[in-house]
């Protein structure tokens, strides 16, 4: 994933830039990046965050960058933001995406004239200069924006940066969010709209599906109206946005209150306790236990004083171990009960068969677990969610090919395993209870989930649970 934040205002903005960006940082691991515009030009700092918080890798650039606009960004994968020469005059850009179909754009704008794509380790190219490159086809810098957008499959969201303001543009389908702040003399530019709150910004707008628009101090413009489609990513609500934010105008932690709240109208089961595997199971554990009148506890906590996040390392057994090390059991609240533990998901599965085998081995008498969406069956196709690069990463999909004796199974079987009420869902679901050692297993199903999240189906994606488009 990523997240940003600009700023366009008459005075210095560094001061805002820098910390509306590092409230952003829940939402990537690899590189953070800020860019300003000032007297003295284009000026920018990019930093390694996989070991050290954007804050700390920056508190010295903030000292001495100064401009009275500027981008900044936290990445999940490529360094950004990019300063760009080209026939558009100097530009900064950055942007959150995921683009399908690189090697097609990268042969088209070869053919074109490109001469070359600096190489990323791994021999990626970096994707916001992909995008640079795109836009740099077209004559001007708004037709090479809305270009970009219709011609990457995947998504796109961006900001970029000239001398005389700052275009933002979301994503065709509004897989991500844009929301613009305002104040006296300065406006800014945001992924989540509670960044800009305690810097003394007011909600001034959403941008919809393919908008583009400019902002400088003196006002936002819009110059390509939004599009009447969108697919936003739902789980920005089950994971991925923090507690304080709020999307379409649905707040995060409201939403997760209501997913809690599904699971324990269909549930049966009658545990000691409900707890969250904190910290994005937390909120959903909260609204099961209000709705069901379980006590919520909390039988082990995270420590997250020095501690990356734990899907930060490359290596799949790294990210294990440091998810392991950082929950600790609080035992008093473990032994001879019955646990309900509600996660936002489960992914591969590792992480929560080490959870629940370090609650027996506290003395817990049963483990039930209640993740708060249905199972990931795609991987996804639009947000850097994961970066598997096999869908048999996904503990579903190890087991649907267990249980039809093949990986290559059809379509029309697999939507038979997203269907909670057939035979088929049923048996992967015990496959997967038995594989990671749980008491009983329920899911939040699909209907219940987006009745929580009180927005049209249509305007959601959803699929890398029902594989639809």
């Amino acid at each position: 994933m990523g997240g940003f934040f600009g700023v366009a205002a008459k005075e210095d903005c560094v001061f805002d830039l820098f910390f509306g960006t590092d409230y952003h940082s829940h939402l990537g691991t690899r590189r953070g990046g800020m860019a300003v515009y000032g007297e003295n030009g284009f000026d920018r700092s990019i930093h390694n965050i996989e070991n050290a918080p954007f804050r700390t890798k920056f508190d010295k650039d903030v000292q001495k960058m100064k401009g009275w606009m500027g981008i900044g960004c936290i990445s999940d994968f490529e360094p950004q933001p990019l300063i760009v020469r080209s026939h558009h005059g100097t530009y900064a850009i950055t942007t959150v995406s995921k683009i399908n179909n690189t090697q097609e754009i990268v042969d088209t704008i070869f053919s074109n004239g490109n001469s070359h794509f600096l190489e990323m380790s791994g021999g990626d190219v970096n994707p916001t200069e992909l995008v640079a490159a795109i836009i740099n086809q077209k004559e001007n810098l708004i037709d090479g924006i809305r270009y970009a957008l219709e011609l990457i499959e995947g998504s796109l969201t961006l900001m970029l940066m000239t001398p005389k303001g700052i275009y933002a543009a979301r994503d065709k389908y509004g897989r991500t969010p844009v929301a613009i702040g305002k104040k006296e003399d300065a406006y800014c530019i945001t992924f989540e709209d509670f960044a800009y709150r305690k810097l003394g910004y007011e909600d001034y707008k959403q941008l919809g599906s393919g908008e583009i628009d400019v902002v400088t101090a003196d006002g936002v413009k819009t110059l390509i109206a939004p599009g009447k489609d969108m697919k936003i990513c739902t789980f920005l609500w089950i994971y991925y946005g923090y507690a304080s934010s709020s999307y379409e105008g649905v707040s995060v932690e409201q939403m997760r209150y209501r997913c809690g709240e599904k699971l324990a109208m269909r549930d049966d089961v009658k545990p000691d306790i409900v707890a969250g595997v904190p910290d994005s199971g937390t909120a959903h554990a909260i609204g099961y236990s209000n709705a069901s009148g379980i006590p919520f506890s909390r039988p082990f906590i995270k420590y997250t004083p020095t501690w990356p996040r734990s899907f930060m390392p490359t290596i799949q057994s790294r990210r294990n171990m440091i998810a392991k090390m950082k929950l600790i059991p609080v035992h008093e609240l473990i032994k001879d009960k019955r646990l309900l533990l509600i996660d936002d998901s489960i992914v591969r599965g590792t992480q929560l068969r080490e959870t629940t085998e370090f609650l027996y081995e506290s003395g817990a008498k049963e483990v039930h677990i209640r993740p708060a969406c249905p199972p990931l069956v795609y991987g996804c196709k639009y947000l850097n969610f994961s970066r598997s690069t096999s869908e048999m990463d996904l503990i579903t999909r190890r087991v649907i090919a267990r249980l039809e004796g093949t990986e290559d199974v059809p379509e029309e079987i697999l939507q038979q395993y997203t269907d909670p009420e057939s035979e088929k869902y049923e048996q992967m679901i015990e496959e997967i209870r038995k594989e990671l050692n749980f008491t009983s297993l329920r899911y939040n199903r699909l209907d219940d989930m987006l009745e929580a999240a009180g927005i049209p189906k249509e305007n959601l994606c959803t699929y890398c649970w029902d594989g639809r488009e």
